[in-house]
């Protein structure tokens, strides 16, 4: 089974649930703006391409403040999330290459709604879906290539995986948590999210750096 359309229903239900003005984990950006980079992310190939290419960067960002912005009235932003929840156009790589490139996004900005406003608990996840996520997590091993140091993941269930070998002048750290958190950690949202880190004092350190967490 695929779970990028489960995740996606999720996302935009949480999108629906927060209202257009709901602060999210993305720095200066509110639920609308939220909404508007994923709908312009699979609509729109020139604005969506300042998502990876940096000298399309300011383009992007304004488009996103310019979308973003005609959704202010709660009839607007309505309309907005329901394009979230639509599937993208037959022509767009996104509509057939969805697990690979929206099953972690959506999950990350989903939870980038929900603990936009402070602490909330995880969600309960179908285990198949975690393991969904888990494989996305330890297959995409350049996530971790800012780390100076070894990284291992341990799952709560006793699962590990070496996602990173310790580079020269570093040991390698264990962290813990479960998927979802692991996930937003390795993901720039350590802050909040609830992980734990451990090795050498140094070592924790030099993750931390990188990867804040709170």
């Amino acid at each position: 089974m695929t779970w990028h359309r489960t995740a996606r229903a999720q996302l935009a239900e949480a999108l629906a649930d927060a209202g257009p003005d709901a602060p999210t984990l993305c720095e200066g950006w509110q639920s609308r703006h939220l909404a508007a980079h994923l709908v312009l992310r699979e609509h729109s190939p020139l604005a969506g391409a300042g998502i990876v290419v940096p000298a399309l960067a300011a383009r992007t960002e304004r488009a996103v403040e310019e979308l973003g912005d005609t959704a202010r009235s709660e009839g607007a932003y309505r309309d907005l999330v329901s394009r979230v929840a639509s599937e993208p156009a037959a022509w767009s790589p996104l509509s057939w290459a969805g697990e690979q490139v929206n099953l972690v996004e959506f999950f990350v900005h989903t939870e980038d709604v929900r603990r936009g406003g402070g602490p909330v608990p995880p969600r309960a996840l179908e285990p198949e879906h975690v393991e969904a996520l888990w494989s996305s997590l330890t297959r995409g091993t350049s996530i971790y290539r800012r780390v100076p140091t070894g990284v291992v993941l341990v799952r709560p269930d006793g699962v590990r995986r070496r996602v990173r070998r310790a580079p020269g002048g570093h040991g390698t750290v264990v962290i813990r948590g479960e998927v979802g958190e692991l996930l937003l950690h390795a993901f720039g949202r350590g802050a909040a999210a609830e992980v734990r880190i451990e090795g050498a004092p140094q070592d924790v350190e030099a993750v931390r750096a990188v990867l804040p967490t709170a």
